[in-house]
């Protein structure tokens, strides 16, 4: 999913950064617009399936005894929760704020703050651009041109590494230079030095 929620990468995408009293926060932007095409087409079924259980549930919760009326009411509520558990894909957002060498990382759904954590950017290395998924694949090895579309290629995956030596991922990018611009914009207003990106070697 992170490959889904990218974050800004320059301080002119005045949309999802956000500079106010000293510290700055980063927004990621949102799914697609196809991806609300089949979140309505979901929503549909559910919809349907709803209309088409309903008498023969409300019968059951009225004419059963307790434990028929609570499986009605736990499989109404459930129907009831998928649109909204969907709909939370959409109104996630996960946010990047910077105030000096504090670094928090917060998760919000609906607009709400579900969850946030607080680091310090106190070292050189505290950011890094790694891969993840490069293990080659049949098509890769073959290295055929008809086999460029199937190819794994993997993607990368920005860091943060805490004073315990956890790593956190802050974001993920199929584009490696894209990370690498969202590490120097993070570092470049914390003022922190960074450790410059390790060269490829031939």
């Amino acid at each position: 999913m992170g490959l889904l929620y990218v974050f800004p990468v320059s301080m002119e995408e005045t949309d999802f950064v956000v500079t106010k009293d000293d510290t700055l926060t980063l927004k990621t932007y949102g799914l697609p617009y196809i991806f609300w095409v089949y979140a309505a087409c979901v929503i549909a079924v559910i919809l349907f399936m709803f209309l088409a259980i309903q008498g023969p549930i409300l019968k059951l919760i009225s004419l059963g005894d307790e434990t028929d009326a609570t499986l009605g009411y736990s499989l109404l509520g459930f129907i009831g929760l998928l649109p909204v558990s969907i709909l939370g894909f959409f109104f996630y957002e996960k946010r990047i704020g910077l105030q000096g060498k504090k670094l928090r990382l917060g998760h919000r759904i609906f607009g709400i703050s579900v969850f946030s954590e607080e680091f310090d950017l106190d070292r050189p290395d505290s950011l890094s651009v790694e891969p993840f998924l490069t293990s080659p694949n049949v098509a890769r090895l073959n290295g055929k041109g008809d086999d460029l579309g199937f190819q794994n290629k993997g993607y990368f995956v920005l860091y943060l590494t805490g004073a315990s030596g956890k790593k956190i991922a802050l974001d993920r990018h199929s584009r490696k230079a894209d990370l690498e611009k969202l590490r120097g914009l993070i570092g470049n207003y914390s003022k922190l030095t960074l450790s410059p990106p390790p060269s490829r070697t031939p």
